[in-house]
């Protein structure tokens, strides 16, 4: 058995892949880990949990529950929120800590299983690692110690998460959104009520698409990955923008009024800008990933910003702001940190912020993303191949140098392993998106003969 975390969580078609069994026993093991030396003073360690609209989401949510009360920790049941709302409730509330129920952008037949530290943060390898160790030793039949009568945990719902949220997303803008005709793509998932109603309190005109979960249709030609009904929306109604989320809502995209796609360099990008002028970019500094598109690093260069870059996933970029003290940080997309006000990804709050920017300073959505010019990036994604053999193949080591020496300083190669799907992406950056489609697809067909 391979390791169970990938990038974000633990993964898996529900039912088949990610079990009842699976979650009660790995929130049982992090109820031991994450809830160490919080019983000192004889209460019950406590935890929040929530979930996105899955359907799979039920029983999983159940077998959670099952797990970290049978382990003696008191759960708070916060329903559908977005994955940031179970982080900042996490914090504020004092668990020790937070479980979400969700795959994020995956199709409906996945769920995954998010696991959130004190303070509402995202766990280490070294935490990650520490519950799988658990985890296997209760499977091998290693005995722990139960809690019985009164030391069992209790749950409780706790209704009023959602309003504490929604009231902490608003609280943190700079200004009203008054004037502002906004349209909203939910993606079907966990922000389907957080969102519409913060954008509303905050004084948008508000549209949803994408807004009536039934379960099943969760990311469904929807949300960041498909802004295609986002476009037409913005359009037809001639809203001032867009803004498009994921399934579990810690990602945001944006539309502008003319249809066109503003993603999360460029968003970073306008952020950055707003915070820097605001005296609250620390540093100067803003963190993105190794895969962010070239023309945002010129952009900050250019504007006398500092651009940091990580490994793909925010959690790294998040480990390098708290490392270093960093106020702003994300990927290309869409998952933005903004650590004084979250402590994780958060797209409302991102959306909103991205708003507050648009109706503080009179300009267009396009005319603020136009800070930077987006070089042509071509990603492909090569599925069904031994993913973990990409760093180590001299068939595709060759291709890549070939390739490098090709673009030159115009451009540049990355390819990666998925970190939640069994794919290698090849991503290729150019002057021109016809080069950058032929390197691509070249180095494509390289990695399918090399790992196929």
């Amino acid at each position: 058995m391979g390791r169970l975390f990938g990038t974000d969580g633990v993964r898996g078609v529900a039912n088949a892949d990610l079990t009842a069994e699976l979650a009660l026993g790995l929130s049982v093991a992090a109820a031991h880990v994450l809830a160490e030396g919080s019983t000192s003073d004889g209460t019950r360690p406590t935890a929040v949990v929530g979930r996105d609209p899955r359907a799979s989401g039920e029983f999983l949510e159940a077998a959670v529950v099952a797990g970290l009360a049978s382990a003696g920790v008191d759960v708070l049941r916060v329903g559908v929120v977005p994955t940031p709302a179970v982080a900042y409730l996490t914090g504020v509330l004092g668990a020790d800590l937070g479980v979400m129920l969700s795959a994020s952008h995956n199709s409906m037949p996945d769920n995954g299983v998010k696991f959130i530290a004190r303070g509402g943060h995202k766990l280490s390898d070294e935490l990650e690692d520490r519950i799988e160790t658990i985890y296997r030793q209760h499977r091998t039949g290693e005995p722990w110690e139960r809690p019985t009568g009164a030391g069992v945990g209790r749950v409780t719902e706790y209704a009023e998460g959602f309003d504490r949220y929604v009231a902490h997303l608003v609280a943190v803008l700079p200004n009203r959104l008054d004037g502002l005709k906004v349209v909203l793509d939910e993606a079907h998932g966990a922000a389907s009520r957080v969102s519409p109603e913060a954008f509303a309190r905050a004084g948008a005109e508000v549209i949803t698409i994408g807004a009536d979960p039934n379960g099943l249709n969760i990311n469904d030609g929807c949300g960041s990955t498909h802004l295609e009904p986002l476009k037409a929306a913005v359009v037809e109604h001639g809203a001032d923008f867009g803004i498009a989320h994921d399934g579990d809502a810690d990602r945001c995209l944006a539309v502008d009024a003319s249809g066109e796609e503003v993603d999360g360099d460029q968003i970073l990008a306008v952020l950055a800008l707003a915070m820097r002028e605001a005296g609250q970019l620390r540093k100067d500094t803003v963190v993105g990933t190794v895969m962010s598109n070239l023309g945002f690093k010129i952009a900050m260069e250019r504007e006398g910003i500092q651009l940091v870059q990580t490994a793909v996933g925010d959690r790294y970029v998040l480990e390098s702001m708290k490392a270093e003290g960093y106020a702003l940080g994300g990927e290309q997309s869409g998952h933005v940190i903004v650590l004084d006000h979250a402590t994780t990804g958060d797209g409302t709050l991102t959306g909103l912020l991205l708003a507050a920017r648009v109706a503080a300073t009179g300009r267009t959505l396009a005319d603020l993303a136009g800070v930077m010019q987006r070089l042509p990036q071509l990603l492909i994604n090569v599925r069904d191949v031994d993913k973990s053999r990409v760093g180590t193949s001299p068939e595709i080591a060759e291709a890549v140098a070939e390739a490098e020496a090709e673009l030159g300083s115009t451009g540049r190669v990355l390819l990666r392993q998925s970190g939640t799907e069994p794919l290698v992406r090849v991503m290729v950056e150019a002057a021109d998106i016809e080069q950058a489609r032929a390197v691509a697809e070249r180095l494509a067909d390289v990695v399918k003969s090399a790992l196929g």
